[in-house]
C-alpha cells in the first residue's frame, strides 16, 4: 500500500461512521464484488473491463461522486502498475532471458534429474521459501513462474501440485517473516522484539507452509486439473544456440536480486539508523526495482552473451518478453484500482469501528480484525498495518515472546481468502491461466489454509508459551 492510502486511511477514522453508513457500505461492497464476478464469469467480460465497472459500480452503491471515485480508481491503478508493474516486466525479462538462452532448461533439467515423483512439490516449496524470504510476494512470483510452468510441462505434472507449493512458500513468508514490510509494520506498532518474532515466525511457518503447500496441493490438483498454459510457458531455445550456460552462473543470476534485497533487509536490522550512509545505499541497492534491474543486466551478459546471443539477438529477446505480460499488467492494476476504491470509500474504517466493541482474547482479536480487513479491501498490508494499529494498546502488559505472537496473529489474520478485490488475485489467475472459479478453488482456498493454520498455530503457542 502506498504512504498516500495509509494517510488516507488515517485520515478516514477522524470521524466515525453511522450504524446506517456501515449498512450501506455493506451492500456497496457485496454488490461491487457481485457485479465483477457476473461480469466474469455470465457476460465473459475482460477482466480488466470488469473491474473498472465494477470499481465505478461500488463508489455509486456507496453514495461517493462519481468523480471521485474515478480519481480513487486511478490512483490505484497507477500507484499498483508503479510498484508492481515494473516488476512485473522486469521479471518477464530476465525470464525470457532465461528461456531464449537455455538457462531454464538448465535449472528444470537439473531439478528434474535430482528431486522426481512425490519429493518434486516438497523441492518447489523449498525453493519458493527460501527465494521468498526477502522479497515481496509480486517478485517472488515472477521469478518462480517461469519454473513452475517449466517444470509442470516437461515433467509432465499437474500444474496445482507443482505451482501451489510454491506459491504457499513465497505467501507465508510475505505474512509471518520479517524483513517483509507487513510484519515490520506490525513489529514497529506494538513494539515487539524483532528477532524473537523472526524465530516464532519460522517456527510458525514451517507447519503452515507443509499444510498449505505439499498437502494442500494434493487436493487442489484434483479440484483443477489444468495444463501449464501455453502461452506464458518458456519455449525451448531454438538448436541454433552455440552453448547454454551453466547451472551454477544461471542459478547466481536468478538469486541475485534475492541477495541483493536480503543484505538490505540485514543491514537495516543491524544499523537501524536511516541517516546512516551504509543504510542508504543498501536501501537502494536492495529495493527491488534496482536488484531486478541488476539481475536483467547481469543476465544479458551471464545468459544472453554466454549463449553466443548479439547484441540484436538480446535486444529481440527483451521486446518478445513484454508483450504477453500487457494484459496481466492491466488487470492487476485495475484489482489495485477497486482496492483503492474500496478504501477510500471508507470500508477499512468502517471494519475498524465494527471490531472495537469486540470482547475476546487480544490474539483472536487481532487476527479477526485482519481477516475483516483483508477480505473488505483486498490488501494484506492494509489489513496488518490497521490491525496493528488497533490491538497496539493491548500489547502493552503482554510479555516479550506474548507481543511476538500478536504479530503473527495479524499477519496470519492478513492472509485469509484472496478473492477479486485483491491484485495478487489475479496475477495467479492469469499466470495459471486459470478461471475466476478455479482460482477461487485453488489460490483462495490456500491463503485461507495458511491464514487459519496460522492463526492456530499462534493460539497454541500462546498457551506454551
Amino acid at each position: 500500500m502506498t504512504r498516500l492510502s495509509v494517510e488516507m486511511l488515517a485520515a478516514d477514522s477522524v470521524e466515525p461512521i453511522t450504524a446506517a453508513g456501515h449498512a450501506q457500505l455493506g451492500i456497496a461492497v457485496l454488490a461491487g464484488i457481485a457485479v465483477i464476478v457476473l461480469l466474469i464469469t455470465k457476460f465473459k467480460l475482460h477482466a480488466f473491463l470488469a473491474l473498472t465497472i465494477g470499481s465505478l459500480a461500488l463508489g455509486a452503491f456507496a453514495g461517493a461522486p462519481l468523480d471521485k471515485t474515478i480519481v480513487s480508481f486511478t490512483t490505484g491503478l497507477g500507484s499498483t502498475v508503479a510498484g508492481v508493474g515494473v516488476l512485473i516486466a522486469l521479471g518477464a525479462i530476465l525470464g525470457r532471458l532465461l528461456a531464449d538462452s537455455g538457462g531454464a532448461d538448465q535449472i528444470v533439467d537439473t531439478i528434474l534429474a535430482r528431486a522426481g515423483g512425490r519429493s518434486m512439490p516438497w523441492a518447489m516449496v523449498l525453493i519458493a521459501s527460501v527465494i521468498g524470504l526477502p522479497l515481496f510476494f509480486e517478485v517472488g512470483v515472477v521469478l518462480m513462474i517461469p519454473v513452475v510452468l517449466m517444470v509442470a510441462k516437461r515433467g509432465n505434472y499437474s500444474l496445482m501440485r507443482i505451482g501451489i507449493p510454491a506459491l504457499a512458500g513465497l505467501s507465508v513468508m510475505h505474512g509471518l517473516v520479517p524483513p517483509h514490510p507487513g510484519p515490520l509494520v506490525a513489529i514497529d506498532a506494538v513494539d515487539a522484539n524483532l528477532g524473537v518474532t523472526l524465530a516464532l515466525g519460522v517456527l510458525v511457518a514451517i507447519p503452515t507452509v507443509i499444510i498449505a503447500g505439499p498437502v494442500f496441493s494434493r487436493f487442489a490438483a484434483r479440484w483443477v486439473d489444468v495444463p501449464a498454459p501455453e502461452r506464458m510457458i518458456p519455449q525451448r531455445p531454438s538448436e541454433d544456440l552455440e552453448r547454454r550456460p551453466g547451472f551454477g552462473v544461471t542459478l547466481v543470476t536468478i538469486l541475485l536480486p534475492v541477495v541483493m534485497m536480503l543484505a538490505k533487509a540485514l543491514v537495516d536490522i543491524v544499523v537501524d539508523d536511516p541517516e546512516n550512509t551504509v543504510q542508504r545505499v543498501f536501501d537502494v541497492v536492495g529495493s527491488p526495482l534496482i536488484a531486478l534491474l541488476t539481475a536483467v543486466i547481469v543476465g544479458m551478459f551471464t545468459l544472453g552473451r554466454a549463449a553466443g546471443f548479439t547484441k540484436d539477438r538480446i535486444s529481440s529477446t527483451v521486446e518478445k518478453s513484454l508483450a504477453p505480460i500487457a494484459g496481466i499488467l492491466l488487470i492487476v492494476g485495475a484489482g489495485g484500482g477497486f482496492k483503492q476504491t474500496l478504501i477510500d470509500s471508507g470500508v477499512g474504517r468502517m471494519v475498524l469501528e465494527i471490531s472495537e466493541d469486540w470482547s475476546i482474547p487480544a490474539l483472536l482479536l487481532a487476527w479477526l480484525i485482519a481477516v475483516a480487513i483483508r477480505l473488505a479491501t483486498g490488501s494484506a498490508t492494509v489489513a496488518t498495518i490497521s490491525a496493528a494499529g488497533l490491538v497496539a494498546p493491548l500489547a502493552a502488559d503482554m510479555s516479550t515472546a506474548h507481543t511476538a505472537l500478536l504479530v503473527l496473529a495479524i499477519g496470519a489474520g492478513s492472509l485469509f481468502f484472496s478473492h477479486v478485490n485483491d491484485a495478487g488475485f489475479w496475477l495467479v489467475k492469469e499466470y495459471f491461466g486459470l478461471t475466476v472459479g478455479q482460482n477461487i478453488k485453488t489460490w483462495s482456498v490456500m491463503e485461507t489454509i495458511i491464514s487459519v493454520t496460522a492463526g492456530g498455530l499462534v493460539l497454541l503457542l500462546s498457551l506454551v508459551i
